[in-house]
């Protein structure tokens, strides 16, 4: 059996008085140097470890963490990070964790920026942000580290070199393997990249899935495929389907890759666009999945944000609470969703 030494054991062992191993192993108050030898001594020919659990519990310290999410009454992808939330809460509820949730505008950058500067003027120990709007979002990383507030995103990356850690996928790979899907699915044809509902210029994320959909059609280098790129961006959805599928019909387009979990828009454009349309896309959202199951979509990836805020929000209360290193970068699975098995990923 392994020994547990207690603060008297090792004061008897070192030859000096439990306040003083008090001290040494807290950090606090003054200890002189041989004290201060022959006590670190002892603790590394016992190989001492401190209990962290034990420890926290002795603190009493609350530490508050603040997520920032797109409103989830106007786009249901955000609603799992709620239960995601709860998760949390029930996992570290006697260590002193407190969460806030916050929403904003999913299509306003000011909307986004605003609340942010609300919920540092709170003075949080941390963030965990899904930052949709680029610009903004390194804004609000520089004002984080001028504070001291530990910042983390999840979904979208802001590649910076301040940027702390971040929780997803790689979306350069998820934009390939979209490409990937058309290629067996497509011997040939149109296809037709929709951004709809987010400034892209601004929209790092939506870049990274073009990127990645054009890098494999580049690469494999296969003839008969023609691609272009669509770019919806209107307070008025339905005034995004008229035009993309005007785009659509003008192009005769055979696939359409949509880079948002507004994938359900391919409804409508079937019942007007009469030819045979491949369509792929992201999230499952019910609308989504209810098309996925009727044959309207063909396929979907899972972003699995739920999972996403689980893992920001534990890493950074195993941060506090335990010291534990924050991963830099956690990529999670990228999961291809059909009607053959979308219902083994639901909750």
């Amino acid at each position: 059996m392994i020994k547990k030494f207690t603060i008297k054991d090792i004061a008897e062992l070192a030859g000096v008085s439990k306040g003083t191993v008090d001290r040494v192993l807290h950090k606090r108050g003054r200890v002189s140097e041989d004290a201060l030898k022959k006590v670190t001594d002892i603790l590394d020919q016992i190989d001492y470890h401190p209990n962290p659990i034990a420890k926290t519990l002795k603190s009493n310290k609350v530490y508050h963490f603040s997520l920032i999410i797109p409103d989830a009454t106007q786009d249901s992808f955000w609603s799992p990070c709620l239960n995601a939330v709860k998760e949390v809460k029930r996992k570290y509820q006697n260590f002193g964790i407190s969460i806030q949730t916050h929403s904003y505008a999913s299509n306003d950058a000011k909307s986004f920026y605003s609340t942010c500067e609300t919920v540092i003027e709170s003075c949080p120990d941390a963030l965990l942000i899904a930052p949709l709007f680029y610009k903004e979002a390194c804004k609000i990383a520089d004002i984080c580290e001028s504070k001291n507030i530990q910042l983390m995103t999840f979904n979208n990356t802001l590649k910076r070199d301040k940027s702390l850690n971040f929780v997803g996928q790689d979306l350069f790979k998820s934009g390939r393997i979209a490409a990937k899907l058309f290629d067996t699915i497509l011997d040939k044809g149109n296809i037709t990249i929709a951004h709809i509902d987010q400034d892209f210029d601004n929209a790092t994320h939506m870049q990274a899935k073009e990127k990645g959909f054009r890098n494999y059609f580049e690469e494999v280098n296969k003839k008969g495929f023609h691609i272009d790129t669509f770019y919806g961006y209107h307070n008025n959805l339905q005034k995004s389907i008229q035009e993309l599928t005007n785009h659509i019909c003008n192009k005769n387009t055979n696939g359409l890759f949509i880079t948002t979990s507004k994938t359900y828009i391919s409804e409508e454009i079937k019942t007007i666009y009469k030819n045979n349309l491949k369509v792929i896309g992201y999230d499952l959202i019910k609308k989504n999945t209810n098309l996925l199951k009727e044959g309207v979509i063909d396929f979907l990836i899972h972003q699995n944000p739920q999972h996403q805020t689980f893992i920001g929000l534990s890493q950074l209360a195993e941060f506090f609470l335990f010291e534990t290193k924050i991963t830099s970068e956690t990529l999670l699975p990228i999961d291809i969703i059909n009607s053959e098995n979308y219902d083994q990923y639901l909750e």
